[in-house]
């Protein structure tokens, strides 16, 4: 079975090598404008490559970290050369994104059943295709999943929860446009808890208008899962698009302030040459990045790990 695994394990590599390539090429063709005719790593240079990062969409805040990094390790070591600023960035960064406490955390947490997913994010950011995306690849793992179609103040969000649960094959379980969505959720985990279902995934309206209204929503919500759930939801995951660099990080702010959100992914990836805002959102949130989107297949939504990210993005074509 291990060289399934290999082989698996290799697909999934050259997935995310090709959905971060816009990313990269945009960061080296600047970094490559930054140090022409430098030979070492000196202020300017680093004054050069902080603007480089803003531009990359990783966050002033988290630029500088990266910047206040690599400037002891240039004091430590005195003379740093121009070719060795790859590796050290590399690093930097990896060192930074694993300095999360959460990173690299797993699926699921088998020892909850069902293990309870809300999706929260605004429209148009991929949340409906990231929920089926997740119950096929549950459903591939052998699990038994139910889908919740709680997003009641659009049809269209409705419909394409449907599609995709049909898609996948996995039951859904929906009221009419309108109807209160705590209902719909109450429903959802009662049903799963009758399947005797492995995973629950509850669909959320993306509204970010009016925090306060956003943010009672989603506490009603909880509260009327735990009256079946005492612990539900398990995971409050948050969908940012990623194409959208800095927007995402208002988003992600303003989601976090309502709601506790304790899982993060960010889709769009492989369209857009703003991959760097995954590295500042993971370090700015201290949230972790559980899933990245990095194509359109439904194998394409993967696992985040930092270190593989890194090395995706670093990757020179």
């Amino acid at each position: 079975m291990s060289w399934f695994k290999n082989i698996f394990k290799k697909e999934e590599k050259e997935t995310l090598d090709k959905g971060l390539e816009k990313s990269s090429q945009g960061f080296f063709e600047k970094m490559t404008k930054a140090v022409v005719g430098k030979s070492k790593v000196d202020d300017e240079v680093l004054d050069d490559l902080e603007e480089v990062l803003i531009a990359s969409d990783v966050g002033a805040s988290t630029t500088i970290k990266i910047i206040e990094r690599i400037e002891e390790r240039v004091a430590r070591d005195k003379y740093v050369n121009i070719s060795e600023l790859d590796k050290i960035l590399r690093e930097e960064i990896t060192g930074l994104l694993l300095e999360n406490p959460h990173a690299g955390t797993g699926n699921i947490d088998t020892t909850k059943k069902p293990y309870v997913i809300m999706v929260v994010g605004v429209n148009g950011v991929g949340k409906t295709t990231t929920i089926g995306k997740l119950a096929h690849q549950f459903k591939s793992e052998g699990k038994k999943v139910v889908l919740g179609a709680a997003d009641t103040f659009r049809a269209a969000a409705v419909d394409q929860l449907t599609i995709w649960s049909e898609r996948v094959g996995v039951p859904i379980v929906k009221q009419n446009m309108g109807s209160d969505p705590a209902s719909v959720a109450f429903d959802t985990v009662q049903s799963a808890v009758a399947q005797d279902a492995d995973v629950v995934i509850i669909d959320t309206a993306g509204r970010l208008h009016n925090k306060v209204n956003l943010m009672n929503e989603l506490s009603k919500i909880k509260r009327v899962m735990q009256k079946v759930i005492p612990d539900a939801p398990h995971e409050i995951l948050l969908v940012l698009d990623g194409s959208t660099g800095q927007n995402a990080f208002e988003q992600a702010k303003q989601f976090t302030a309502a709601t506790e959100v304790n899982a993060l992914a960010v889709t769009k990836l492989d369209g857009t040459a703003k991959g760097g805002v995954v590295i500042g959102i993971s370090d700015q949130f201290q949230i972790p990045v559980k899933y990245i989107g990095v194509g359109e297949k439904m194998q394409d939504l993967q696992l985040f790990n930092g270190t593989e990210f890194v090395d995706s993005f670093f990757k020179k074509r």
